[in-house]
């Protein structure tokens, strides 16, 4: 396999290159454990029975600071979070003991229980959050790097 434009050599050169990047982004990015390096990234999205405009001042602050709670509870990551009015975006970096799907049920379990507690208007809804949600995993290298990468090593 080789690269375009590349003369003799030097594609061999610039997968090594593409290598050693990898390892040092492993090392600044990837959680290290006993048994496991791990960098797991899902964008969630979650919204309100029927899309109803809720998710505004108090109430924002509030489900921001509950989903902070159940981040830090679990040991994921917040890479970043968006409550709008009728939705919520969530970039989180999880560990590989997490199901998907266990992100946000925990968040809209507990967020749908003290928010409906703390503000009367939730209240009358006959619950908060609907059962759809959107799943979507993320990362930092291509397919094409990570192939080169696993192609190089079996060469060794």
């Amino acid at each position: 396999m080789g690269v375009p434009c590349l003369e003799w050599g030097q594609g061999d050169m610039l997968i090594n290159i593409v290598v050693r990047a990898i390892l040092i982004y492993m090392e600044e990015k990837y959680i290290h454990e006993q048994h496991a390096v791990h960098h797991v990234l899902y964008h969630i999205i979650f919204c309100p029975k029927r899309r109803r405009k809720v998710l505004v001042g108090k109430v924002a602050d509030r489900l921001k600071e509950l989903i902070e709670e159940v981040v830090q509870e679990n040991h994921w990551h917040i890479e970043r979070l968006a409550i709008q009015a009728d939705h919520v975006h969530l970039f989180i970096q999880a560990n590989p003991y997490t199901l998907p799907t266990d992100i946000p049920r925990l968040i809209k379990g507990r967020s749908s229980h003290d928010l409906r507690e703390e503000f009367e208007p939730l209240r009358r809804m006959p619950s908060l959050w609907t059962r759809s949600t959107f799943y979507s995993t993320a990362g930092h290298l291509s397919q094409d790097i990570i192939n080169q990468y696993i192609e190089r090593q079996s060469r060794s």
